[in-house]
């Protein structure tokens, strides 16, 4: 009697009577692994590994990028700890992740359960989606015709009797628009993976909750949650690695690429590191910007390991 073992796992024990060598398949796979498998960790290391271990070992070091580095221990991180635009930059970015993360998701969740059963939602999902793919610039642009002194919405404002209208693009306010943009701009991009799980959700199990009295609330809460629970946790780690790297909407929002630079207040971790590496304006201390980004990916994944530690559930399964 012949044993098939070419799907065997590795590890997994031989059933009995197997004979003692693989099959001529799984000696053919097994020999094509690594010429497929090199040339991408081949990529990985030179695009990805070995520029963070350069980093790394910058962050040790005084370094202008011209001189020789000297070594400096952890001063660069003791001098992040000391900055202020650092401190200022990293609680803009924790914003970023929170609150904007929270108010997407809603949203998100709020306009799946809309659409699930609307005519044409492949349509609505379109144009919610679009806004993801627009360029920062256009929004900054948008935002300087809408919210500058003479704008649309000062203009529409003033029509009311409202003589002081808000400082919009203001430093106390230009954050706050900025997150709202984000908020429009992001939230399409979620509703498109979240509906792609939840049209894969059984529609008997929400005509069997229907039929058992259950409201809107009950059977998001009973249904769609815990049957989309694996793509609402990969949703939240992207969620988590982009609120990191947020740079182009605040620069486009504050400030331009020559002239000046966006208010301290909406500063995040990124921009932090272009406006002290990047800009040709003071002599650049590489140390503490590799410091930065080391700490930025560090706080990337402690975030990410505790959001797949606190949404780790078992499947689900129907």
């Amino acid at each position: 009697m012949s044993v098939l073992t070419a799907g065997r796992k590795p590890g997994q024990a031989r059933a009995p009577g197997a004979p003692g060598r693989d099959t001529p398949l799984a000696l053919r796979r097994r020999r094509l692994f690594w010429p497929f498998v090199l040339p991408a960790l081949a990529f990985l290391a030179v695009c990805h590994l070995v520029p963070l271990l350069f980093g790394l070992w910058t962050s040790f070091h005084s370094w202008d990028g011209y001189s020789a580095m000297e070594w400096n221990g952890l001063g660069s991180y003791r001098a992040l700890v000391d900055d202020p635009f650092f401190r200022t930059s990293m609680v803009n970015t924790f914003k970023i992740l929170v609150f904007v993360g929270l108010t997407v998701f809603v949203l998100a969740f709020a306009l799946t359960m809309v659409l699930r059963e609307m005519a044409g939602r492949r349509f609505v999902r379109a144009v919610l989606f679009f806004p993801h793919i627009v360029n920062a610039m256009v929004f900054g642009v948008l935002a300087g015709f809408l919210f500058n002194p003479g704008g649309l919405v000062n203009s529409a404002l003033a029509g009311l009797g409202v003589d002081e209208p808000p400082k919009w693009l203001g430093s106390d306010n230009v954050f706050l628009l900025i997150m709202a943009t984000m908020v429009c701009t992001s939230t399409g991009f979620y509703v498109a993976i979240l509906m792609a799980a939840v049209d894969n959700i059984p529609g008997y199990l929400y005509e069997d909750a229907e039929l058992a009295g259950a409201g809107a609330f009950r059977k998001f809460w009973h249904i769609t949650l815990p049957l989309s629970w694996d793509v609402v946790t990969v949703c939240a780690v992207l969620w988590t690695i982009s609120s990191v790297k947020v740079f182009e909407l605040v620069l486009v929002f504050g400030g331009t690429f020559t002239t000046s630079a966006p208010p301290i207040e909406t500063w995040t971790s990124a921009l932090y590191i272009y406006r002290n590496a990047f800009t040709g304006s003071d002599i650049p201390q590489f140390g503490t910007v590799c410091a930065a980004g080391i700490t930025s990916l560090l706080l990337v994944a402690v975030f990410t390991a505790l959001l797949r530690r606190l949404m780790r559930r078992d499947p689900v399964e129907y």
